[in-house]
């Protein structure tokens, strides 16, 4: 029967695991496991592992992971608090900006004026 550890270390307090953190970002920067999965240079099958907890990720593959999605392994690895993290905006807003940009500049104007008398009356 093994020996039960002398020393218990405690338990780091993070919300995600490194796998919920990967598919965060990826999904922030609008890219798909496939897409991941081919800058990285493994297969797709691969990504979902690593993000559902399956297979844990070595030194190598972190780096990898950092590399291909721009950000530093302190932020996959949750070194970095929420508040030191660079906002980014999410893929749904961006892609309703995109569609508010193709309007035509009166529609755009009502719509902003919209918005901003609900911004408004969110800071009562």
């Amino acid at each position: 029967m093994p020996k039960s550890p002398k020393y218990q270390l405690e338990p780091l307090e993070q919300k995600l695991t490194i796998g919920e953190r990967i598919a965060k970002i990826r999904r922030q920067q609008g890219l798909t496991q496939k897409a991941l999965a081919k800058k990285i240079g493994v297969e797709r099958y691969l990504i979902s592992d690593y993000e559902r907890g399956r297979i844990r990720l070595y030194d190598e593959m972190v780096t990898r992971f950092a590399l291909a999605l721009g950000v530093d392994t302190d932020e996959i690895l949750g070194l970095k608090t929420e508040a030191t993290l660079q906002k980014v905006p999410s893929l749904r807003l961006i892609k309703r900006i995109t569609r508010i940009e193709n309007l035509p500049h009166s529609k755009q104007k009502s719509l902003l004026q919209i918005i901003d008398g609900f911004l408004k009356g969110e800071g009562k």
